[in-house]
Order: C-alpha cells, then sequence, then structure tokens
C-alpha cells in the first residue's frame, strides 16, 4: 500500500516537475533573444586594424601620465584597471584638482557601445581618447604637447613604428588609435550570465533567475538588452517621474547640448550594466552608492513602478551576474623621459 501510494505521488509531481522546467526553458529563450553573451575572440574595429604592436603600445600610452600637461594624470587615473575600469568618485578629479562634469564610465567592454560619452559626442574609442587628453578639467593637455612629449622620448619611436610603419607616425592621430586598440581588449567574458545565455541554466540561482524575470517582465531590458545590457540608445532620465535635484541637475541637460535638438533635453546614453556591481556609484551624476537604491530610482523615474523589496532583492542578485572576468594587464614600462621632454605644469 505504501509503495503504491508513493507511486501515486511520482506520478502528481512529474507534471509539476515538467512544467517548471518549461518555464525554465521559456526564461531561458528570451533572455537570449534580448541579450548576448561575450565571447573571447577579439573585437574588430572600424577603420583601425587590431595589431599586438598597436595594442601593446596602445597600452603603454594608456598609463602614460606624460599624456597630461601636469605629468600626472593618466587614462588609468579616471578608468582604474585594477577596480572597475572607473575611479570610484562620484565625478573625476582631474587638473589641478578641478571636478568634472559628469562620473566616468567604466572602460571594460566600452567597445561595444554604440557611441562614447554620457551624451554620445564622441562616435568611437579613438575620438573618445582624444577628448580627456584635451579637456582642461581632466588631462589638460593639447595634440602639440602630447606630440611633443612622445617625440622628446626615445624609447617611443620603435614602439610606434612597429604599430604604425615608417615615417612620422608619431602623431596625435595614432596615440588615440593605439589607445583604442588597447581599451578594445577591454573586455570582461566569463560571467554567470554568459555561461547562462550559452545554455548552462544551473549558472544563475533561483534568486537570480527570478530577478532575470522581473527585469524583463518589468521592461528594464527594453533600455538595457544586447551584448552590453544597454549602451545602445538614449532616453530621457526621468522619463515617467522627475528624479530629485542631486540626480538632475538642471545645468546638465544631456544630449541636448551635443544636437541641440527639441526633445534631447536631460536625454542620457543607457548606460552598461556589465559589471555595475562593482562600478558605483551610479548615473551620470555619480550620487547613488548602493545598487538597491539606484534599482529603486530606475523603477520609478523609468517605468512608473514601484518594485517591493523583494523585487529589488531579486533584481539586485541577477545584476550580480553580470560581473565578469577581467583581462590580466601588467603595468607596462614606461620609457624614460629626457632633457627635452616638456617640464610638466605644476
Amino acid at each position: 500500500m505504501k509503495i503504491l501510494r508513493l507511486i501515486s505521488l511520482l506520478m502528481l509531481m512529474l507534471p509539476l516537475a515538467a512544467g517548471a522546467q518549461n518555464k525554465e526553458a521559456e526564461l531561458l529563450k528570451e533572455a537570449q533573444g534580448l541579450f548576448e553573451p561575450i565571447d573571447k575572440p577579439p573585437v574588430k574595429i572600424t577603420d583601425n586594424e587590431i595589431t599586438p604592436a598597436k595594442i601593446e603600445l596602445g597600452k603603454q600610452l594608456y598609463f602614460d601620465p606624460r599624456l597630461s600637461s601636469s605629468g600626472l594624470i593618466s587614462c588609468n587615473t579616471c578608468h582604474n584597471l585594477g577596480l572597475g575600469g572607473d575611479d570610484g568618485l562620484p565625478v573625476a578629479i582631474g587638473h589641478d584638482w578641478k571636478k568634472g562634469p559628469r562620473n566616468s564610465p567604466t572602460v571594460f567592454n566600452s567597445v561595444f557601445n554604440a557611441a562614447q560619452f554620457w551624451d554620445g559626442r564622441a562616435a568611437d574609442l579613438k575620438e573618445q581618447a582624444k577628448g580627456p587628453i584635451q579637456a582642461g578639467v581632466e588631462m589638460n593637455s593639447t595634440p602639440e604637447l602630447v606630440v611633443a612629449t612622445l617625440k622628446s622620448i626615445p624609447g617611443y619611436r620603435e614602439p610606434f613604428a612597429k604599430a604604425f610603419g615608417k615615417g612620422d607616425v608619431i602623431t596625435f592621430d595614432n596615440v588615440a588609435r593605439a589607445i583604442e586598440a588597447f581599451e578594445a581588449t577591454l573586455i570582461t567574458p566569463d560571467s554567470a550570465f554568459d555561461h547562462y545565455l550559452k545554455g548552462d541554466q544551473s549558472a544563475l540561482n533561483e534568486q537570480q533567475k527570478r530577478g532575470l524575470k522581473t527585469f524583463i517582465d518589468q521592461s528594464c531590458a527594453s533600455c538595457h538588452n544586447g551584448v552590453n545590457l544597454g549602451g545602445q540608445n538614449y532616453f530621457p532620465f526621468g522619463l515617467v517621474e522627475k528624479p530629485e535635484a542631486k540626480l538632475l541637475p538642471p545645468g546638465d541637460k544631456g544630449r541636448f547640448a551635443i544636437t541641440n535638438t527639441e526633445g534631447d533635453d536631460y536625454v542620457f546614453r543607457a548606460s552598461s550594466l556589465r559589471n555595475i556591481a562593482i562600478t558605483a556609484p551610479y548615473f551620470h551624476t555619480g550620487q547613488i552608492r548602493d545598487l538597491r537604491d539606484a534599482i529603486a530610482i530606475m523603477a520609478t523615474t523609468q517605468l512608473g513602478a514601484k518594485m517591493n523589496d523583494k523585487d529589488i532583492d531579486d533584481v539586485a542578485a541577477f545584476l550580480q551576474t553580470l560581473t565578469g572576468k577581467k583581462p590580466t594587464v601588467s603595468y607596462p614600462d614606461l620609457p624614460p623621459s629626457t632633457a627635452k621632454t616638456p617640464v610638466p605644469v605644476q
């Protein structure tokens, strides 16, 4: 009799198990339609062939503070590869301790973005690399000073020749191309979510899967999708409900300053959510440090939704699965300055 009852119980449980498996499969299929995993092969860039020599030169330039007029600030200062590819500050601190206007986005996976900067004013990483070097609140240099500095350092002649060939190849454009080539290698594959998208359903636990479903059902994926879970399109910050002033200061109108187009007021590029758990503080103002708070704010301002604590915890658990494997980057040996090298501005 006991055996018959056990068999009956098992027969009742089979449809439930099958139903659960179907829901799991449906969630995976839905996720695969919205997102893409990061693959390990090198990224290809338009109009800039990626070569080992160019990558190595780009790495040297990325870490070289002599690209700044003070000789103190490098690309890595604000986009620290030992951290989350950012500086962990609300806004960047640049030349003469001046504060920048916005939070520094992570450099990791930035090659997947449709454009660079919060307002998308740089079409690619080549153009982006030139901006901070020349900005008075960042590296405070000029193309002429950068070229003069690099030409005064004999140790840079061979790396530039290997990367770009013979002739007068130490140019500002080539500096940007080399940095872009290096930054294209700064991708973070092998996150738990990548493994999930490739079919390993065990890569996410039950809470993380609930968070993924909530993320999709609440339409978060309408802005944060694709390989970078964002970085492709522009949206008003405060689409449904305007956030508090510290998150949307009236003096920063976002993309409007670039396009001067009505309707672009307070419009910003949707940030990538890759590695979001290690890139606080959040938003272009860098005023929010807690991931759960950021989720609640986005739900209210962008979706007009009030998520309960359980939903917020679940979405936060899902976002934790987006932390990938950072590339191993050894600090480069930088060639020494000479008596001809321009004196740093203090």
